[in-house]
Order: C-alpha cells, then sequence, then structure tokens
C-alpha cells in the first residue's frame, strides 16, 4: 500500500492564473454592513445572488437592523423574502437571528465562528462568508456548490461533503489567503466552471485542469483577461458570450 499522500497543495501556476483571471474577487451579496451580509448569506440558500440583491433594498428599508427585524410581523416579513424560496424557513431564521442578536449578541453581529453558528439558519458556510468578507476574518473558507465543484474539476480533492472540501482546501491554501481565494473559486465556477456546460475552451486554467473539456481558445493571459471582464461585469459578458 502506498503511503498517505497528505494535503495537495494549491499549484503555484494554477493560483498565479487564476489571481490574474480574479485579481479582486468579492462578494455579489449587496450589503452595507455585517448585519445586512448575513441576512442575505442567510437568505441565499438555494437562491442565487441576483435574486436576493433584489429583495434585500425592500427588506432593509422596512427593517433596517435586527432591532426592527426582531420585531417584524412573520406575514408581512414573509412576503417580502417569498422570491429567495423556503420563505417561511428563510423568515424564521432571520428574524430568530435578530432575535438572537438583539438579546444575546448587544445588538452586534459576533465576530466568531462558535457564536456565529449558534444563529438560527447559519452554518459554517454563511459564518465564513460574514466573518470573512465582513470582518476579514479567515475562520476558514466559505463551500458552495461552486467551490466545491471547482475543488473536485482541479483535483485539489475528491471528497463531497462541504466541511470535507473546506478541510481539504485550508490544507491547499495559506490561510492569508482563505478569504481571497475562496471568493476566487467560487466566481470561477460561477462564470467559467458551470456545472452542465464549463467554457473550458475560456478557462485560463485549461492547461492545467485534469478534468478539462476540449482545447483552450487563445494564450492563457488572454482566457485570463477575458473572465476578469465577465466576473467585473457580473455576468454580462458571459451572456454575450453565449449569445455569439
Amino acid at each position: 500500500m502506498a503511503p498517505p499522500s497528505g494535503p495537495r497543495q494549491l499549484p503555484r501556476d494554477l493560483t498565479v492564473r487564476l489571481r490574474m483571471a480574479i485579481p479582486v474577487p468579492s462578494c455579489e451579496l449587496d450589503h452595507e454592513s455585517a448585519w445586512q451580509l448575513l441576512v442575505a448569506t442567510i437568505l441565499s440558500a438555494q437562491s442565487t445572488d441576483k435574486t436576493i440583491n433584489r429583495v434585500t433594498p425592500e427588506l432593509f428599508a422596512r427593517w433596517p437592523g435586527p432591532a426592527e427585524l426582531a420585531l417584524a410581523d412573520p406575514t408581512e416579513l414573509e412576503l417580502v423574502v417569498k422570491p429567495t424560496g423556503f420563505f417561511r424557513n428563510k423568515a424564521k431564521a432571520i428574524r430568530g437571528a435578530a432575535e438572537a442578536i438583539v438579546g444575546v449578541f448587544d445588538g452586534q453581529v459576533p465576530r466568531s465562528i462558535e457564536e456565529l453558528t449558534t444563529l438560527p439558519g447559519v452554518a459554517r458556510k454563511t459564518a465564513n462568508v460574514v466573518l470573512g468578507t465582513a470582518f476579514g476574518i479567515a475562520s476558514g473558507i466559505a463551500v458552495d456548490t461552486h467551490v466545491g465543484r471547482v475543488s473536485r474539476r482541479l483535483g485539489l480533492t475528491d471528497e463531497t461533503a462541504p466541511e470535507k472540501v473546506e478541510r481539504a482546501l485550508c490544507d491547499a491554501i495559506p490561510r492569508e489567503s482563505w478569504v481571497a481565494d475562496g471568493h476566487r473559486l467560487l466566481l470561477h465556477g460561477r462564470y467559467v466552471c458551470n456545472a452542465k456546460a464549463p467554457r473550458c475552451d475560456r478557462c485560463p486554467l485549461n492547461e492545467l485542469c485534469p478534468s478539462r473539456e476540449g482545447s483552450p481558445d487563445g494564450p492563457w493571459a488572454e482566457r485570463a483577461e477575458r473572465e476578469q471582464r465577465t466576473v467585473e461585469s457580473r455576468g454580462s459578458m458571459a451572456l454575450d458570450a453565449a449569445l455569439c
């Protein structure tokens, strides 16, 4: 039996290309505070960022902070968040989180993963998003369907359970890069390494990917620039390409 190979490291060439393609990664859930990001991330489960960004302006206009949301009428709240799907459970979760923040955490979003995950609707992924994006705290790597898919296709892990994928990525990526590179993997999966129709021809990682399908279209640096424009435009470039 062969000895264990140990943690798989993120190859330097792959890191260089991914960081050129997405030099300034960011969360695409619109927010102005840790509180708003927390609510938006809870609502984003089984939904899209675009849908959440359409819902949250009205939500925060009616109930600006946790104190107001904790007192929201459940029926009215359900009506506002209905477009996000699973609206009854989500309305209950964000109202419950508001109540806990007001009653337990003095109105402030907690800054530890242990405290955040005591809130209704908050598991590791949501906690990692809030801590990393709102506070710059590298508590881990947020693993959603995009991050999991890209990680497996790149050969960084064989795992499917989010917590095991996160552990593999945290072993492969330096802690100081967890937040930024986690966002990069998510955005790459959202705009290039799609679930059903990955754009391998336009992927700057093509030559380095063991799961690639087809040959690359042009030099990798040009593909990286194309991905950068797509991500910065929040997908409109991807739509244009699909229509060509």
